[in-house]
């Protein structure tokens, strides 16, 4: 007979997944309601406001998507897109290459800007190759966990809405962790996950888009077949699971059959921003910032160096030059069998030469900071980097001494 699951306990400290907050999984262990059960649709109405509040905004679409971070991306693009629709996409890490993938699948006429990792564009550099190229989708990362840098939208986000083009953001790594101003920085479509800042284990995307990204939906709406047969559209979108013209009327108050909603994950959701919003933006920002400095200030006082440009850097991912002689993944090894301290590798270019550090919801608390400080510097000498001992975490608990 198979035995029992036993799962170790772990310090999560990637980019995602991270810890989930003990009061989520209490959340998760409640008893299951079917889905048009009236307690459970006045959860999914107030999981549906509650998501306006990280992602600042008024949108009356604001919900959750059944699957990974990555369903919310592809419902994105599948909504927008139809055969020949140009889509700019400006890449600076792994992720936009992701964007460019879905828009692909979507059969868009693509065109990439891109820059070397470890940097972002400037404003300037994104409208550039709007007015050039004249897309109808320009599709951007926000953070760019591969390589621990922030993009600037304001500016480009106005200048979209001044030349009806519409601005889709992959916020996934900087939802509920760092401020992502939808309304403010005139984005047409965010997307979120439920992994990394919020929290809430993944399985759940979060998206949120505007009067004009609605209109094009409701243009290509089709009724599921065994709805109504009579409901057709030659402009339907090519995906039934992540149709957001389907799933929209789903979280209304039509609330059309579209699938089974995962009613724990649901109630994960409903949990975490609802901790965001007892916490409030100000002070969980101001706990991410804080954190970082902290971890920042504690790598650097090691002796080691942050990779990419520190007047971008993101918050929510510190990325770690390997020291000279270092093997990356044996010191991640060290790491989790001795410590139980898990960070990341990277990718692409990146790989075997960079770690990378998450510091988001749940995980972004002090004592994580402090005790992977402590296993990372042990962890280093015992595989044989020169580094300055016994600096780190003194650096760290100065930062918090002092703020």
């Amino acid at each position: 007979m198979m035995k029992e699951v036993s799962i170790p306990n772990r310090i999560i400290m990637t980019p995602g997944p991270v810890e989930v907050d003990p009061r989520v999984l209490r959340a998760m262990s409640m008893p299951i309601l079917g889905q048009y059960d009236p307690v459970f649709r006045g959860l999914m109405g107030e999981v549906s406001e509650l998501l306006k509040i990280p992602f600042e905004t008024k949108n009356t679409h604001t919900f959750a998507i059944d699957g990974t971070s990555r369903s919310g991306l592809e419902a994105a693009m599948l909504g927008l897109i139809e055969e020949g629709d140009r889509v700019l996409i400006p890449a600076f890490g792994r992720f936009a290459y992701l964007w460019a993938e879905l828009a692909e699948r979507a059969g868009a006429d693509i065109k990439m800007i891109e820059k070397e990792w470890g940097g972002t564009f400037e404003p300037s550099e994104v409208i550039a190759a709007i007015k050039e190229y004249q897309p109808k989708v320009l599709a951007m990362v926000h953070g760019e966990t591969s390589t621990g840098q922030m993009q600037e939208l304001k500016e480009i986000g106005r200048y979209c809405q001044e030349n009806d083009v519409l601005f889709i953001v992959d916020a996934v790594a900087t939802f509920a962790s760092t401020p992502v101003k939808v309304d403010e920085w005139g984005i047409d479509i965010a997307v979120g996950g439920t992994q990394k800042g919020l929290s809430v284990p993944s399985g759940m995307s979060t998206i949120t888009y505007n009067e004009r990204v609605e209109k094009i939906l409701t243009s290509r709406y089709q009724k599921e077949l065994g709805l109504d047969p009579k409901v057709r559209n030659k402009r339907f979108i090519k995906s039934n699971y992540l149709d957001l013209s389907q799933i929209q009327r789903y979280w209304s108050v039509e609330g059309i059959n579209h699938h089974t909603e995962a009613t724990s994950m649901i109630y994960a959701i409903h949990e975490g921003l609802r901790l965001v919003q007892a916490e409030g933006l100000t002070d969980r920002y101001a706990r991410h910032k804080l954190n970082e400095q902290a971890m920042v200030t504690g790598l650097k006082a090691m002796g080691l160096s942050i990779f990419g440009d520190p007047a971008t850097k993101l918050p929510t991912v510190t990325c770690i030059e390997v020291p000279e002689g270092v093997d990356e993944a044996a010191l991640r090894s060290t790491l989790l069998s001795n410590f139980g301290v898990e960070i990341a590798g990277s990718f692409g270019s990146l790989a075997g030469k960079a770690w990378r550090i998450g510091n988001m919801g749940y995980s972004s608390r002090k004592e994580n900071v402090l005790l992977t400080l402590a296993a990372l510097e042990a962890s280093l000498l015992v595989n044989g980097a020169q580094i300055n001992k016994g600096e780190g975490v003194l650096a760290a608990m100065k930062v918090y001494q002092e703020n």
